[in-house]
């Protein structure tokens, strides 16, 4: 006998509602049936093993179909089924407070309709213009029934025709959706959505190359992994088995460096794989990559504000029942026990990274460069992360030697010390652009690190806040007694004329180049230094640096390049030419400038140690060079 009635709402129309607001993540409606589906499955497992099912469980697969003749998507499972009774009470008595609160307050937020009402179901009418559901309960002497719902309140439940438990959910595409008619847009849905459910969801038939063609065998297409890997024991699993499961999840990716079997029961269940990448540069290229699961449902692959956000640069999955399957992301962001879970996955790759340091600290270091951008990351990032990676997080020097933060320490502090009692940790760039400066820092005894990635700059500023009177200089950005000063600085002797003069004598010669200005410095260096030197202020270099990579710091980003151009009074060839121009004006000064090679020699050898020699200029040094061979 049929009945009819309306659906328990007190909004006017559900529907409307439904497809309005839930329009932009329409396609989690099939990941919502088939979770349905699974968790019908899943019950009659568990009835049968506690006896309250005594019959035949047979083939337990859920079937996805497409009839693209008919229009409708079929999702049949052979699970506990529904009775009459069930069908009212789970789908037709959905209670809203009222209709102006559930607009209010969901109206930009989709996910969340769907999880704090439980609408599950109801959001197949976000693609259909009918919706049918087919089921019988798996109770002893059930009988099958029918419900039918056209995208009104009205429904209509009446007997049905089927012989075996469970439940099919026809959907009736609308002319708007018609997408979900295609193969390959389900097929593409199902991977990324029920991927590793633990049940096998069926979707049509596997297919072989025959005669130049491909046909379809008799084999069921199982689209998913119903045993994945981290739901395994670790003990069970060897080095290959995570090999091979991270070039499933990332095809054509490099091979990890280490990975982290998550397996928790307390204070929260959470189990899953964390890879560690071989990540070198560009850290928002290798973001969100980390799967977000619930009972092997995919929630997520967007997770910055859920994880740290140098988690974000790891690869793998984390599966939880405790993170809500159908929220948003900002409810995931302020979810306790997502907090919880986040904490717990910080502590454990710590744990992880510590414990290869401590026993294979030579494979540690081997991967050090694939390590460094991750781990910098984190410390900057993380306050709790630092305190743990302060131990293992190494320091590179440019003979490519690694060390901890405290055998760094000891290594420079006799040596470094300035005289106001600050060690001093000298650091390049580029080995080879500031190899000359290197090497005169070598020739002090002086040790420097290669700080050539990304977060470089960023971390010389964050450890000098750490270290105790420390100061990271680039070793570049002075001249070497100035960088480490042991003492007070030789008095510059010469008058205001004079370094007028030796002044204009060099900037007359200096090349144009483009945003770059060069500001005269005077030191009384030994006679053995060299004359003349060109250096970077490690304050305005280190802000350009950053400008690069930070917003709200581009001011800093477009002033000019400053240089200092400083002359060793004390050598020779430089009380030369102060002794040449004493007393000229400005025109002689500049003729004397112009026409003495030697000037134009050393502002060239200058550039030329710091890379900034080019174009024009570069070609003229070429060709004087040349000229002084063949003469």
């Amino acid at each position: 006998m049929e009945q009819k009635g309306k659906i328990g709402v007190t909004t006017e129309n559900i529907f409307p509602i439904i497809k309005k607001f839930l329009y932009s993540d329409h396609e989690i409606f099939l990941r919502e049936l088939v979770s349905n589906a699974v968790d019908a499955t899943q019950k009659l497992k568990t009835y049968s093993s506690i006896g309250e099912y005594k019959g035949d469980l047979g083939s337990l697969s859920v079937n996805v179909i497409v009839d693209k003749d008919k229009g409708t998507l079929t999702i049949s499972d052979k699970g506990i089924g529904m009775t009459n009774e069930e069908i009212d009470k789970y789908i037709n008595q959905i209670a809203f407070s009222s209709a102006n609160e559930f607009l209010d307050k969901y109206k930009n937020d989709a996910n969340s309709i769907i999880g704090h009402f439980g609408l599950g179901f109801y959001s197949s009418f976000m693609v259909s213009k009918k919706v049918e559901i087919i089921t019988k309960s798996y109770k002893d002497g059930a009988e099958a029934v029918k419900w039918s719902c056209d995208g009104s309140p009205e429904y209509t439940i009446e007997k049905a025709e089927k012989e075996e438990r469970g439940t099919d959910i026809i959907l009736y595409i609308d002319d708007e959706n018609k997408n979900f008619l295609e193969k390959s847009e389900i097929d593409r849905l199902l991977k990324k959505y029920c991927r590793f459910l633990p049940v096998p969801i069926v979707f049509g038939k596997k297919t072989e190359w025959k005669d130049g063609k491909s046909v379809e065998t008799e084999e069921d297409n199982v689209i998913n992994d119903t045993n994945p890997l981290w739901t395994r024991k670790p003990a069970d699993l060897k080095d290959e088995d995570y090999k091979k499961f991270y070039q499933e999840l990332y095809p054509f990716s490099d091979e990890p460096m280490f990975w982290i079997h998550l397996n928790v029961d307390y204070p929260f269940k959470l189990t899953g794989i964390l890879y560690f990448p071989q990540v070198k540069s560009n850290i928002d290229l290798n973001k969100n990559k980390i799967q977000l699961y619930s009972n092997q449902v995919f929630v997520t692959d967007s997770v910055e504000g859920i994880v740290p956000e140098f988690l974000t640069l790891m690869h793998g999955v984390i599966d939880s029942p405790d993170i809500p399957l159908n929220v948003s992301r900002s409810y995931l962001q302020s979810d306790q026990n997502v907090k919880k879970i986040s904490n717990h996955i910080t502590k454990k790759v710590a744990d992880r990274l510590e414990d290869i340091f401590k026993n294979d600290r030579a494979q540690f270091e081997e991967k050090w460069d694939s390590l460094k951008l991750f781990i910098e990351y984190g410390i900057l990032t993380d306050e709790k992360f630092y305190d743990r990676a302060q131990k293992f997080c190494l320091l590179k020097n440019t003979d490519g030697k690694a060390f901890t933060f405290e055998e760094y320490k000891t290594l420079i502090s006799t040596n470094q010390t300035d005289k106001g009692g600050n060690v001093i940790y000298l650091y390049a760039s580029n080995k080879e652009e500031q190899y000359a400066y290197i090497s005169t820092a070598k020739d002090k005894g002086y040790d420097v690190i290669l700080f050539d990635g990304q977060l470089d700059v960023h971390m010389a500023g964050f450890l000098e806040q750490k270290f105790e009177k420390s100061r990271f200089v680039r070793v570049d950005s002075d001249t070497i007694d100035n960088l480490i000063q042991k003492e007070d600085m030789k008095e510059v002797k010469l008058s205001d004329k004079e370094k007028e003069n030796l002044s204009e004598v060099f900037k007359s010669q200096l090349p144009s180049i483009d945003k770059t200005e060069f500001i005269v410095d005077y030191k009384a260096l030994s006679e053995t230094s060299q004359p003349l030197q060109i250096t970077q202020n490690e304050f305005m270099r280190r802000m350009k640096e950053m400008s690069a990579m930070q917003a709200g710091m581009s001011f800093y980003g477009d002033m000019p390049n400053s240089y200092n151009l400083v002359l060793n009074v004390e050598h020779p060839l430089i009380k030369k030419i102060v002794a040449d121009v004493e007393g000229k004006e400005k025109e002689e000064v500049d003729a004397y400038a112009k026409d003495n090679s030697k000037v134009r020699q050393l502002i060239d050898l200058a550039l030329l140690s710091n890379g900034m020699l080019k174009g024009e200029a570069l070609n003229n040094f070429i060709k004087r060079n040349m000229d002084s061979v063949n003469e």
